[in-house]
């Protein structure tokens, strides 16, 4: 991925915000950042990591922020472009894309929040969405096999990028390991390597 992207555009810093449990961190992840990167003439992708993702906090287990951090810090290491914030983790709590993008709103940057298509009908449903609406563009990714149509509620402003057309997810990837099989090329090989070495996903 490194040295694929376009040449960022010039003015204000243009900062990509993709927020999640990365639970793992996986390759249709570092694809989808790509993508928007290029497309949108990104400086910086900012993988942010949920501390506690308020969507998922009673519904499903999440490994502890301290391991998905890891695993993400391993995902992007070496990858021009992107960095890892731990504003959600260090805020503690359910994590909150509208506190997020307000602290790293300032007068010299442009903030573009990266999202599959799949969620991008639901935007309205989060927790203040009027104020991510104020913030932030959103990039909306195409995601294969994703239902609906892929575009945000009226009000919202946002751009479609094209998807890599890799169909993959965190769950599939957590159910395949527990499963005990090989990891196979769905993860990079130090975000493995990181698994390994925390006996992840067994």
């Amino acid at each position: 991925m490194e040295g694929s992207s376009s040449a960022a555009a010039p003015g204000p810093e243009r900062l990509g915000v993709f927020g999640g449990t990365f639970d793992p961190p996986h390759i249709g992840h570092l694809a989808a950042a790509e993508a928007a990167r290029w497309a949108l003439g990104l400086h910086r992708v900012l993988f942010v990591v949920a501390n506690a993702p308020w969507q998922k906090i009673n519904d499903q287990p999440v490994s502890p922020a301290a391991d998905r951090l890891a695993l993400v810090r391993a995902a992007v290491t070496n990858l021009e472009g992107f960095e890892v914030s731990t504003l959600e983790i260090d805020r503690g709590g359910e994590s909150s894309t509208a506190e997020t993008l307000t602290e790293l709103t300032n007068e010299s940057r442009e903030l573009f929040l990266i999202v599959g298509s799949d969620l991008a009908d639901s935007l309205d449903s989060g927790r203040r969405p009027e104020v991510i609406r104020s913030l932030a563009t959103v990039a909306v990714v195409a995601r294969l096999g994703a239902t609906g149509d892929g575009v945000p509620p009226p009000g919202w402003r946002w751009i479609p990028v094209d998807g890599p057309g890799i169909e993959v997810s965190s769950t599939h990837v957590r159910r395949w390991l527990a499963e005990g099989h090989p990891f196979g090329s769905v993860l990079s090989r130090p975000v493995a390597a990181e698994i390994e070495r925390r006996g992840l996903y067994r």
